[in-house]
């Protein structure tokens, strides 16, 4: 007999937490990007990369100039990486919750049916 397992899915209000998430992600790295581009004077591709490299916690690839510059990756680098952690478990968390009860459930349901198998010989 083969054991049939329900595929993971998720929940309305899952889904919901997945698409804020990613939007906070969006939104900060967007923010970040445009504030380095035009704060710290860098072309489109640094500054993403810099904001990138801030919302990841790889720290700052590139030398900042001006103090404005300096303050606001400051700033962006609490506000990107709080944003990128709080995006993860938010969005990894019902995923987890759900792989983890159908596992326990499987689990259980198989030790059920070796259990039968012992009493019966």
């Amino acid at each position: 007999m083969v054991a049939t397992r329900e595929e993971p899915h998720l929940t309305k209000a899952a889904r919901r937490r997945l698409v804020y998430a990613l939007a906070g992600i969006v939104v900060v790295l967007t923010v970040g990007s445009l504030g380095f581009h035009f704060i710290a004077g860098l072309d489109a591709v640094n500054s993403v990369y810099f904001e990138s490299m801030l919302a990841t916690g790889q720290g700052p690839p590139l030398t900042l100039t001006t103090d404005n510059a300096k303050l606001f990756a400051s700033i962006m680098a609490f506000v990107s990486v709080g944003s990128v952690v709080s995006a993860l478990l938010f969005s990894v968390g019902p995923v987890v919750r759900i792989v983890w009860h159908n596992s326990i459930d499987w689990v259980e349901k198989e030790t059920r049916e070796l259990e039968r198998k012992v009493e019966k010989r």
